[in-house]
């Protein structure tokens, strides 16, 4: 008896989003069930922000199947208003945004500022998909072209990557609905059937210029509320930190123990990583996620470096630092006060700087420097949002806000 089985890859899943999601092509469901999409699982969105809101728990997985979602929705509506898009042009959209996050790897900004430094995960995310396209035969041609903006159509581009794509729609919901701040939802439908595509750039017809507003107001508060919340920023300085730590050690020769995939990058010089064959450098990466920097840190709570050490305990145990954020610079006498406190303890200067530290950080909804969000009026004309708009005043969103923080132990507030 012979049985010949077709296996299903047409298949539902369920979104605690969008509520059920269609993965309706081969191809996509291939790609998601590689090991290298299937990394993204071990990957969280939002970094430590579960520090501040305990139910950030959500993955970069997550994320991209919900901009698969809606990427499926956004060329559906294009289509049914008679812009032709073919099934090899949908697809490559669908799968250069299924595919965009890729090349993230664990606490991804914490990451590029500490042991892989130089290395965007945009340029990673491209790098796994050249190296996909190889394996699964010429497939993703159609996708990397859109996803590096060289195919002719730009407006697929645009749905991937640009100031209103289906990427920031998807996160700022999810992001929104998974941290309990209800000033991050977007009426991303309604702004989805507002599509439009004139002299193929996308724009939005101007009875979606509400939803754009909201939308607009929504990423900026989510960037104060979640993304650059005080208590967040003072976590991931705190893991660059750690990682910055166990990195000088390596170099040093001093013994780090890490799990594998994490010890080569501790050891590997910046320099090097760069001169990395691409092959090497994509399947070294593939193996490194969230998993690896927490039993890592944890384990460096016992090592034998004072600095590692005590950072370690206080990534692990949620001891972070004080912090301070203001519109203006800490005064250099307040800064050298407190490091000179903390040098009281035997802590050189270079040690120090693990523990008293200062940054700046910027928030801006709308970037006028880079492509724009452009509204279709209702006699043919488009404009910019700022100048389309009547309800805001839109040229504050698109500001950009500069902060200044610095940390310090706690304890110091108590050592005069």
């Amino acid at each position: 008896m012979s049985f010949n089985l077709t296996y299903n890859k047409k298949k539902i899943v369920n979104d605690p989003v969008y509520g059920f999601i269609s993965i309706g092509d081969d191809l996509l469901f291939d790609l998601i069930e590689h090991p290298w999409f299937q990394r993204l699982r071990r990957i969280r969105q939002l970094g430590l922000s579960d520090y501040v809101y305990p139910g950030a728990h959500h993955s970069r997985f997550h994320h991209a199947l919900g901009a698969l979602h809606l990427m499926n929705l956004a060329i559906e509506s294009l289509k049914s208003k008679g812009h032709q898009i073919s099934d090899e042009e949908s697809l490559g959209a669908k799968v250069a945004i299924l595919l965009h996050d890729i090349g993230h790897g664990p606490f991804s900004h914490a990451l590029e500022h500490s042991i892989i430094q130089g290395i965007h995960h945009e340029r990673l995310s491209l790098l796994f998909m050249q190296e996909l396209n190889i394996e699964f035969s010429g497939q993703l041609d159609m996708a990397i072209a859109i996803f590096t903006d060289r195919y002719p159509k730009k407006f697929l581009h645009q749905l991937v990557s640009s100031q209103l794509d289906v990427d920031r729609l998807d996160y700022l919901n999810r992001d929104s609905f998974y941290t309990g701040v209800t000033e991050g939802t977007v009426g991303s439908d309604r702004i989805i059937k507002m599509l439009e595509v004139v002299d193929d750039q996308l724009v939005v017809e101007e009875k979606g210029i509400y939803s754009l507003e909201k939308f607009l107001l929504a990423r900026r508060l989510m960037y104060w509320q979640v993304y650059l919340h005080k208590t967040v920023l003072s976590a991931e300085n705190l893991l660059v930190h750690v990682l910055r730590r166990a990195k000088n050690l390596a170099s040093e020769e001093v013994v780090v123990n890490a799990a594998d995939s994490l010890s080569y990058f501790l050891k590997m010089k910046n320099e090097s990583l760069l001169a990395l064959d691409t092959e090497e450098l994509i399947r070294r990466f593939a193996l490194l996620d969230d998993y690896d920097i927490f039993a890592s840190a944890k384990d460096w709570i016992n090592h034998s470096d004072p600095i590692l050490s005590e950072l370690s305990k206080r990534l692990t145990y949620r001891r972070l630092f004080k912090i301070r954020l203001d519109s203006s610079p800490v005064s250099v006498a307040v800064f050298e006060d407190l490091q000179s406190r903390w040098m009281k303890g035997g802590y050189s200067q270079e040690e120090t700087d693990y523990f008293v530290f200062k940054g700046e950080i910027t928030n801006s909804a709308y970037n006028t420097e880079e492509e724009r969000i452009n509204i279709l009026m209702k006699n043919g004309q488009v404009l910019d949002i700022r100048e389309a708009s009547d309800q805001l005043r839109l040229s504050v969103l698109s500001e950009s806000v500069k902060k200044y923080f610095y940390c310090y132990p706690k304890e110091l507030e108590s050592v005069k």
